[in-house]
């Protein structure tokens, strides 16, 4: 499977069977520009803000998904679990959903905009297993990077992808760096690279930091 970050938290899971796009945003509303061949067999949407529900540019015939529940389409099996956008569970920016994507034999869990200091107990165990994390760290809309860092903690997983964060050309929101993430996580240095490539067999035995470039 292979992974591409397109700016905030979108990304692409290119999978050997069918294809899944997260969060795709308004480039107008952003700042970000999106590629122009935007197709996948899937979209999900963790909430309705414009930097997350612009499900119309995913080219193609796609299965949309949003909310709780459990999804499944084209071999990919998906599972949503309610959470909240901010630390009011709720009260001031509204509901959000973490996806546990199965694909290519690998557990991809997105977290969109989570705003809790922590994951419940609950959440923790309906999300399950989880190889590669994709995670918020830039603070003000989301968790901010020490958070990230313990709820990381949380989910054990092998790989985690840093999102959401600030220092992106064009982007018009005043997000944090991703350098506090990667300090908080004692991964200073680390080396941005355009996309994962990765398969089951191929995980690390000790949890590593990758930064994508966004494509």
């Amino acid at each position: 499977m292979d992974i591409y970050w397109y700016g905030q938290a979108c990304f692409k899971l290119k999978g050997k069977e069918a294809s899944v796009i997260i969060d795709p945003f308004d480039p107008e509303f952003t700042g970000l520009k999106f590629p122009k061949d935007l197709e996948a067999d899937i979209v999900l949407k963790t909430h309705d803000h414009q930097d997350h529900n612009n499900v119309g540019a995913v080219i193609g015939e796609s299965r949309i998904f949003e909310g709780p529940g459990e999804y499944e389409s084209k071999g990919v099996v998906v599972t949503g679990i309610a959470s909240f956008h901010d630390d009011s569970k709720g009260s001031e920016r509204g509901l959000n959903t973490i996806f546990n994507v199965i694909i290519d034999g690998l557990n991809v869990v997105h977290l969109g905009d989570l705003g809790q200091s922590s994951l419940t107990e609950e959440q923790v165990t309906e999300i399950d297993t989880t190889d590669i994390l994709l995670i918020p760290v830039g603070s003000n809309y989301t968790i901010d990077a020490k958070v990230a860092a313990s709820i990381t903690a949380q989910l054990e997983p092998k790989i985690i992808i840093p999102m959401h964060y600030g220092g992106i050309p064009g982007l018009k929101f005043p997000l944090d760096p991703v350098d506090k993430f990667l300090k908080e996580m004692g991964a200073e240095g680390v080396t941005p690279i355009p996309k994962l490539s990765i398969t089951k067999d191929k995980l690390p035995e000790e949890p590593i930091v990758i930064v994508l470039n966004k494509s």
